[in-house]
């Protein structure tokens, strides 16, 4: 069987390496790792195809570590502790320890993730994780404390072109031809910043013909839909699929959607994978124009859980429409992002109100600690005119409702019936 040539073209050095040079450039931090010959444990979180397998493999070349390799898909406690148990054998005196690489950490249970944290403390092994999915999310606190967290981004435009250069001059198959790429734009797009997807395109399509080629725009579109159930197989289309779906619901379109979910379910798309997308994009999208957007994705995410499928998939159909009809909103979303902003900017923190602070001993109340604080419940209507900003910020507004939309409209009003003009919500 014929090797990919994304298999082919994987390299084993930091200068081979294409893409994430905030991480492997001159001053990446990975980079400073090795060349100090000591790394921590580290996750590496990014899109599919960016390299995150392939930099594990370096790491370990260029520091000479024995690396065990294990899928969280196929692997389960039995086998963590069996290749903890072979490195505990493998230190002698000084010896570095072994790196124990896991792909798809994500997936791995509370239980087997519970399974990795004494080696790594004890240091029997460095674990290098990588995942699609937010650590923050899908690994376990006491986990990720032990651990380093770097993102890697989608491959940018340059990276690609470097890439599609490097494969036609590299690869043995491929300098037998002359192939001349006289357009670029399609494959670009269908790649998708992703290296493995650029790869396996561009050997689906110099497949596709013998002896010399020319890549134009059209060659790529008119052989990959020829090719559409290779291409989705290699291609990871998966990850085009979850975006155009969040995006159909975002952009209120219910047919598309449910589309979306069908192929995604069809295609052996994690349903859980599916609710947790839903459970986001109820806060992030509809928000307040439809608090109960939330209160059903949450109810759905539960409930795929618990009943799996095929059922699920009824489920996911009703929160899916109903998410997809509701009045969107992104207020509560912006207001965050105003607050972090705001918050990040800072040279020096606010300091939070003396009447608005506990004042659990004696000393804190004579120092006026909760002095003057008023208790909105003890007057008309549960509300009091007290400043509950720090000095310097009074006034100063996150939340900007939107005004198109009756619940934020109603939300809008009360703001300025309590706070007159002092939030112009």
């Amino acid at each position: 069987m014929a090797v990919p040539l994304a298999e082919r073209l994987r390299p084993d050095t930091l200068d081979g390496y294409i893409g994430q040079k905030h991480l492997v450039g001159e001053n990446g931090v990975i980079r400073r790792f090795i060349q100090q010959g000591n790394i921590p444990s580290f996750i590496l979180w990014g899109p599919p195809g960016v390299g995150k397998t392939t930099l594990a493999r370096i790491v370990a070349k260029h520091l000479n570590r024995t690396m065990y390799t294990l899928s969280a898909v196929t692997a389960g406690v039995k086998d963590v502790r069996e290749v903890i148990e072979k490195a505990s054998k493998q230190r002698f005196f000084d010896s570095p320890q072994p790196i124990l690489f896991i792909d798809e950490i994500h997936r791995f249970s509370k239980s087997q993730q519970d399974s990795l944290l004494g080696a790594v403390e004890r240091g029997t092994i460095t674990l290098i994780g990588a995942t699609t999915e937010n650590p923050s999310f899908e690994v376990i606190s006491p986990l990720l404390s032990r651990c380093q967290v770097y993102v890697l981004k989608a491959l940018d435009r340059e990276d690609l072109l470097e890439l599609i250069n490097t494969a036609l001059k590299k690869d043995f198959d491929l300098r037998q031809r002359t192939i001349c790429v006289k357009e670029s734009e399609a494959i670009l797009s269908f790649a998708s910043g992703d290296a493995r997807k650029l790869l396996n395109i561009l050997d689906i399509i110099t497949s596709s013909k013998q002896g010399d080629i020319e890549i134009t725009d059209a060659l790529v579109t008119d052989v990959l839909q020829q090719n559409i159930a290779l291409y989705d197989k290699l291609g990871e289309q998966h990850y085009d699929v979850i975006s155009a779906f969040i995006k159909s619901v975002r952009g209120s379109d219910p047919n598309a959607a449910i589309y979306y979910l069908a192929r995604m379910l069809e295609g052996g798309e994690d349903p859980c994978f599916i609710a947790r997308r839903l459970v986001i994009l109820a806060s992030e999208d509809i928000g307040l124009a439809n608090p109960n957007a939330l209160l059903l994705a949450n109810a759905c995410f539960d409930t795929v859980k618990n009943i799996g499928m095929p059922e699920a998939r009824i489920t996911l159909a009703e929160t899916t429409i109903f998410l997809a009809t509701a009045q969107k909103s992104n207020t509560a979303y912006m207001a965050i992002e105003n607050a972090l902003s705001f918050v990040r900017a800072q040279t020096h923190p606010y300091n939070v109100p003396l009447h608005l602070r506990n004042a659990p001993t004696k000393l804190m109340a004579e120092l006026g600690y909760s002095k003057g604080y008023k208790y909105a419940h003890d007057f008309k209507g549960d509300f009091v005119d007290l400043e509950f900003m720090p000095e310097g910020m009074e006034g100063t507004t996150f939340y900007h409702p939107n005004k198109e939309n009756a619940t934020e409209m109603k939300i809008s009003e009360r703001i300025n019936l309590l706070w007159k003009d002092k939030y112009k919500a």
